[in-house]
């Protein structure tokens, strides 16, 4: 427990440095993302806004776009966040978004997630089996930085 408590502790004050943000352009990637498979990994309520991280498999992922796997992608994982009125439901699709992901070795790897026809997402490499602290920082239209954080396992 002790440990547990120690690296979430460490995982929020590496997530502290991140400020730049990349701009989500929602709509610009026009692709069919079909019912946006994978886990819902996790869920939760930041001052208003409801976010939703879904974690798949790239396979899956090319599948559900309707595309073929590029020979040497070394990313294994798709990780899609949409975001949402808590209140009314209504989908959020403007800001910025940035996630950093510190993989089971304690090595890390920061992606810019991009807009995504109502979700944002990015590829990441996840090819080890074990925790990954998954750390995201995204301001929205409303100009209010928020975070969220949680552990995602790959048997």
């Amino acid at each position: 427990m002790k440990k547990t408590t120690v690296l979430i502790a460490a995982l929020f004050a590496l997530a502290a440095p991140m400020t730049s943000f990349a701009a989500m352009g929602h709509g610009s990637m026009k692709m069919d993302h079909g019912s946006h498979q994978g886990d819902v990994a996790h869920e939760e309520v930041v001052d208003g806004v409801k976010a939703t991280f879904k974690v798949m498999s790239m396979k899956e992922h090319m599948k559900a776009m309707k595309m073929e796997m590029p020979k040497g992608m070394k990313e294994t994982h798709h990780i899609a966040v949409e975001f949402k009125d808590a209140r009314t439901g209504k989908a959020l699709t403007e800001g910025e978004v940035k996630v950093k992901m510190q993989n089971p070795d304690k090595s890390d790897q920061t992606k810019e997630l991009m807009g995504m026809e109502g979700h944002s997402g990015a590829d990441f490499e996840m090819s080890r089996t074990g925790k990954y602290g998954v750390m995201c920082k995204f301001e929205l239209k409303d100009g209010k930085t928020r975070s969220a954080k949680f552990w995602y396992t790959v048997k």
